[in-house]
């Protein structure tokens, strides 16, 4: 079977709250701006390209897609994007959003928004994406201080309608403790992959007793976040662990003919049936190959070669 017949569906499924997604979802950042996300001098993506991939991502049974009214470039905005392309919306189809951090209009980060100013942040998402409720809102946070003020302003929110289920970004184990007191968590969503944060494992492995998801993001790019990465085809040039991890998936992708991208996202998914993967991309070739992740079995061999690539980087 080739990667262009291979759905989202053959990742498996989790359920968020009360809402099932295919394990495969898809990320919005990159799509409103070509090179580094968030770089104001960035050049805007091409529209009718953006347009084209979300609805090639639906046709290939993605119906997660992670978005945040702060993912713009001077012509784009991811949320709009999503909106002109998907519009009327499937119904199975969840549209994640970020609230928390924002930019003005040129593009500037301002400081996170306080709990009297979070509605706001959500009523923008509702309007950019035509929605009259938003079915899942992650509050963002930096720092180890109290997210209870904010959260609970969220929780607030979900109890006037406008938002059906809650989650998490960018925290440590005790903010999901705090935030679960206060509402339900569906979710976790942090930087996380082969070679990126490895002393996080445990809180990937508890996020999953407690039924909650954890969703890795810069689970493709690693250390290169918002400019993007190559997956792990680096390693001639890398040096110490990184270039360690680099070459154990560049072993793993030899022995499948996949790419080392394909590895790191199986890799993410054999954490557990409760960690979903969000590669975000404007290439509809790329868009496939991540998708077809999805369906890459790796051996416990495998895993484990993996795996200590993994912990050498902690």
């Amino acid at each position: 079977m080739t990667q262009e017949m291979i759905t989202a569906a053959a990742a498996g499924t989790w359920t968020l709250g009360d809402l099932r997604v295919n394990r495969i979802g898809f990320g919005a950042m990159r799509l409103p701006q070509d090179g580094t996300a968030f770089d104001p001098d960035a050049p805007p993506g091409d529209r009718d390209r953006a347009i084209s991939v979300l609805r090639r991502a639906v046709e290939l049974g993605v119906n997660h897609i992670d978005t945040a009214a702060f993912y713009f470039s001077r012509l784009r905005s991811a949320n709009e994007l999503i909106n002109r392309a998907l519009a009327p919306y499937p119904d199975d189809l969840v549209i994640a959003t970020k609230v928390g951090p924002g930019r003005d209009a040129s593009g500037a980060w301002m400081p996170h928004a306080t709990p009297g100013q979070l509605r706001g942040q959500v009523e923008e998402n509702l309007r950019q994406l035509g929605r009259d409720h938003l079915d899942l809102v992650n509050l963002r946070i930096v720092g180890t201080d109290s997210l209870a003020e904010r959260f609970g302003a969220l929780a607030e929110l979900r109890e006037a309608g406008l938002i059906r289920h809650l989650g998490l970004s960018n925290v440590q184990p005790h903010h999901l403790a705090e935030a679960q007191a206060i509402a339900p968590v569906v979710c976790v969503q942090n930087p996380y992959g082969l070679g990126v944060r490895a002393e996080q494992r445990e809180f990937v492995r508890s996020c999953g007793e407690q039924g909650v998801a954890f969703v890795p993001f810069y689970s493709i790019a690693g250390a290169g976040r918002e400019a993007g990465g190559n997956g792990g085809a680096g390693a001639a040039a890398g040096a110490g662990a990184e270039a360690g991890a680099d070459a154990a998936v560049l072993a793993v992708a030899r022995a499948h003919g996949a790419s080392p991208a394909q590895v790191r996202l199986a890799w993410t998914l054999h954490l557990g049936e409760h960690v979903l993967a969000i590669p975000g991309t404007g290439n509809p070739d790329h868009l496939a190959a991540n998708v077809a992740a999805g369906a890459l079995r790796l051996s416990e061999d495998e895993m484990q070669l993996l795996d200590t690539a993994h912990r050498s980087t902690a």
